[in-house]
């Protein structure tokens, strides 16, 4: 007889470890909670870690909201090396011996900073033809996607390493070179971190891929959130299905800080809850807004939209 599912609602702020994809921690994550629905805010490659936001139940309709909040990412860029998935994972396709200093790094940073165009790796999820880019280039076609404008909202070099390259820089101040360095990004949504050390390479006429790639933040959720799976399957073990395993969630309306809030009465619920709009009266009304939590009774009811003074339903939450 098939197991019962539960029903689970809320976010998972899973430290996804190394060798993992983000499907699989969505299943992982879905069976451990025992949950009905489950589904991410933002895929990680395999070979990142750090935080991927996983929605259960009813947060599953808050999605979108995660998944257009901005990422922090911490990396390490290898010189001297481009590889065709633009990270560890690839094969060399082209070597150089030049290595850059940190004024050198330093200088293009602002290059990278604010609205720039981006062309996505070959390796990703990009359709093409109906078609996922990482599947025909692992089929040997050749892949040249479209450069799009991406958001980079802070570049920062915080770690180039101890032990520097005996290479002079490319511009020839004298300066060691380094084989390594480690960034923090805050960007926005669509940013392809590969891509970014791989123009960076290529921009200090070294080349590079990312050797090193971990997500720190996404909207909301921060690194001092994070839950690993360890510690997931260690509190499912003493509480299976209780109260330990709803402590790891966080509550639906968290990836929703950034849209106002409305709150309404029972009777104005009721009207929602079977479609209909409510009129919004007062001089404090809102006139209109593209989305609104709304709320009732201090609970989180769903999210709204409001035109011309008028609340209208947009994704209720059946709790």
């Amino acid at each position: 007889m098939k197991k019962q599912k539960d029903r689970v609602h809320g976010w998972v702020v899973f430290d996804k470890p190394y060798g993992m994809t983000s499907t699989q921690a969505v299943g992982k994550i879905r069976w451990l909670f025992n949950a009905e629905k489950a589904g991410h805010g933002g895929t990680l490659d395999p070979l990142a870690t750090g935080l991927l936001p996983i929605a259960l139940g009813e947060a599953t309709k808050t999605v979108p909201f995660a998944m257009d909040g901005r990422k922090v990412y911490r990396f390490t860029a290898a010189w001297g090396e481009e590889r065709n998935t633009d990270d560890l994972e690839g094969e060399v396709t082209s070597t150089s011996p030049t290595r850059p200093s940190r004024n050198d790094i330093e200088a293009i940073l602002p290059l990278f900073t604010g609205e720039i165009q981006q062309q996505p790796p070959a390796f990703s999820a990009i359709k093409v033809d109906g078609e996922r880019a990482y599947d025909l280039a692992r089929a040997g076609e050749t892949v040249e996607l479209a450069s799009r404008p991406v958001f980079i909202a802070e570049l920062r070099l915080i770690d180039p390493p101890l032990d520097p390259h005996p290479n002079p820089s490319p511009q020839g101040g004298g300066a060691q070179g380094l084989d390594h360095a480690t960034f923090e990004v805050t960007c926005g949504k669509g940013t392809y971190i590969r891509s970014l050390a791989r123009d960076m390479g290529r921009r200090l006429g070294c080349l590079g891929h990312v050797s090193m790639l971990r997500r720190i933040a996404v909207g909301p959720f921060r690194e001092e959130h994070m839950i690993s799976l360890e510690k997931l399957e260690t509190l499912r073990h003493k509480a299976p299905g209780g109260d330990a395993m709803n402590g790891a969630l966080q509550p639906i309306e968290t990836v929703l800080d950034g849209i106002p809030a409305l709150a309404i009465d029972e009777m104005q619920a009721q009207r929602l809850r079977q479609g209909q709009p409510i009129l919004l009266r007062g001089a404090n009304a809102p006139i209109a807004h593209e989305a609104v939590l709304v709320t009732c009774g201090g609970k989180a009811l769903g999210i709204g939209t409001v035109e011309q003074g008028s609340l209208k339903p947009k994704r209720l939450f059946m709790f």
